[in-house]
């Protein structure tokens, strides 16, 4: 299975880091890179990478990655990095033409979620999100996460600022290439360019499901505190 990661924006709450932050380090490791190894003991045997602020930077580290490793990571320029992340998406679509996971550069995981949504009875139209049901998470940043309502396995609304919600986006996704036409949809019908505005698009249309993933480590890692979290955990796990 392939796998498209999401890795354009500049990422300044992590700017006294890493000017990059796809690069910024975790217990020596980029974060990009402990990304595409959780993602590789899951099965994945190919990536695809949607690069902007940076991107010669990351591209370079990226190219050295895939000697290391062996797997091919294919590097997709994405110049309008500086708006919605649905962009970024879509810049991906004439690559993927068959089920991929889609994943965030800055979202560290357990790579038993994405074992486990291998197996997930997905439809040919349909996508599914990863979901943490611990409202009561301490690595959530509740100010800054993505919240997800959901309804006996399908995602009703999801969105930064909505106010009735029974979950988490983990940022972990197995999608069907119809979620392309669902960001176009977004994008020309409401003006919307961001990832879920089109998950709410094929939300709309009962296309959009949720697998729970409570118990098992995830984290965004998007200020020092994140990171810090993500630290401490990794120290005390591995």
């Amino acid at each position: 299975m392939k796998c498209l990661i999401i890795i354009a924006g500049k990422g300044s709450r992590l700017k006294s880091l890493s000017d990059s932050k796809p690069l910024a380090t975790l217990l020596d490791v980029p974060l990009v890179e402990r990304v595409i190894r959780s993602a590789l003991e899951a099965g994945v045997d190919g990536f695809y990478a949607v690069v902007g602020y940076r991107g010669d930077q990351v591209r370079a580290f990226l190219a050295e990655l895939a000697d290391k490793i062996d797997v091919p990571v294919t590097v997709i320029e994405n110049d309008d990095w500086e708006k919605a992340n649905g962009l970024s998406v879509l810049k991906a679509k004439k690559f993927l033409n068959e089920p991929f996971f889609l994943l965030m550069g800055d979202h560290l995981f357990d790579s038993g979620i994405a074992r486990k949504m291998i197996d997930f009875p997905l439809a040919e139209n349909e996508i599914v999100l990863a979901v943490d049901q611990n409202l009561k998470n301490p690595m959530v940043d509740l100010d800054d996460v993505t919240r997800v309502m959901a309804e006996e396995g399908l995602i009703q609304n999801i969105g930064k600022g909505i106010e009735e919600y029974n979950c988490f986006d983990t940022g972990i996704f197995l999608c069907n290439p119809a979620l392309f036409s669902a960001l176009e949809r977004s994008s020309l019908d409401f003006g919307d360019d961001s990832l879920s505005g089109g998950v709410r698009v094929m939300a709309r249309e009962g296309r959009a499901r949720t697998m729970p993933v409570d118990g098992m480590f995830w984290i965004d890692i998007d200020d020092p505190e994140r990171h810090r979290q993500a630290e401490s955990y990794l120290t005390a796990n591995t």
